[in-house]
């Protein structure tokens, strides 16, 4: 059996742990309660990193014995049962390396997605809710939750932008690989010739804060609007203006949400949006990541994408920062993604 690579940083980590627990004995450690609860979440986060090795080291020292047992007995059930325990050991260990990778003190956390359609008129918006379907697949197939928060559809086609909450541990670990623009290439079923087309869309994503995360919003700070839902949602969503969007008037900072008939949870919705986007927002000018955010937001057309997905002439899926590929697009497009993301936080850990 293979030994983990993982390995090398559960000594960080204890460290970090270490180094972690002194702040929260310092006397003025509850003065910034954001700084807090942010310590503890990523005390815990390493926490629960660690004693998962505990368990698959434990693992593995049973599994020697049993297999020790079995060759000097020439059993050949126990034989069996231990090549059994050694591929689901192996299957639990690849998963313990990438969740290892997932160190951050946000990766465990629920994640909010964007979408905003790019280059490109009807074909970015139809392009921009593939991807919405994408991502909806995704969480299905990992057993996710995923609400579609906020949606605003194209003028003949597709959607311009939509947010979805993504529910599930580690769901932004995994979908902060996805942050970028997102190149198709394709015939166009939008154009009479037949022409081959090149359509851009970017996905942007953030952690979303728990409810009990204090994120200071001052009333006089917000602006609060009402209108009438403009996505699907039979004969009532359009009947009252239950949809709501907030506005932080001293960062600009805008969240929406229209995925409910009432006013008062969308409401809800709409200022947790509201609270994650400060959070992330704080967050990066604490630690002068604000460049790096900008950065990242690059502009939404040919050249900057970071993957593509290829379906005439030829089909292929390509992801631009780690050089994964696959033929087979269109099963990542119905939301097979687990091997890009992989591959790139593998990519990422190794920078």
């Amino acid at each position: 059996m293979r030994n983990s690579g993982a390995i090398f940083d559960l000594e960080a980590k204890i460290a970090r742990i270490g180094n972690l627990q002194k702040k929260t004995q310092a006397p003025d450690f509850w003065n910034d309660h954001l700084s807090a609860q942010s310590v503890l979440r990523e005390i815990n986060s390493h926490n629960r990193i660690i004693e998962r090795w505990q368990n698959l080291k434990g693992e593995i020292g049973d599994l020697a014995v049993l297999e020790q047992l079995a060759t000097e007995e020439d059993d050949a059930e126990s034989q069996r049962e231990v090549a059994e325990k050694i591929a689901s050991i192996e299957e639990n260990l690849t998963s313990f390396e990438l969740e290892a990778t997932l160190s951050g003190e946000d990766d465990l956390k629920d994640a909010l997605l964007t979408i905003h359609s790019g280059a490109g008129g009807t074909e970015s918006q139809d392009w921009a809710q593939m991807l919405l379907r994408m991502y909806l697949r995704w969480a299905e197939n990992r057993g996710y939750a995923a609400e579609v928060m906020d949606t605003l559809p194209g003028e003949e086609a597709g959607i311009k932008n939509a947010t979805v909450e993504i529910k599930g541990d580690y769901a932004y670990g995994y979908l902060k690989s996805e942050v970028g623009v997102h190149r198709l290439v394709r015939i166009s079923p939008f154009d009479f010739n037949q022409r081959r087309h090149t359509s851009f869309a970017s996905i942007f994503v953030i952690p979303e804060v728990e409810d009990n995360l204090i994120v200071e919003i001052k009333d006089e700070d917000l602006r609060i609007d009402t209108f009438r839902a403009s996505g699907a949602g039979g004969q009532h969503v359009n009947k009252t203006s239950s949809a709501v969007r907030m506005v932080h008037l001293p960062t600009g900072i805008v969240a929406t949400c229209q995925s409910e008939r009432s006013q008062h949870k969308n409401r809800d919705y709409a200022l947790k949006i509201l609270k994650s986007k400060l959070y992330q927002h704080y967050k990066e000018l604490e630690a002068e990541k604000q460049a790096k955010l900008e950065d990242s937001k690059k502009r939404i057309e040919w050249g900057s994408q970071i993957r593509s997905y290829v379906f005439h002439p030829y089909t292929l899926a390509k992801d631009h920062r780690t050089g994964y590929e696959t033929s087979n697009a269109k099963a990542v497009i119905d939301g097979d993604l687990d091997e890009f993301i992989k591959a790139y936080l593998v990519w990422n850990k190794r920078k």
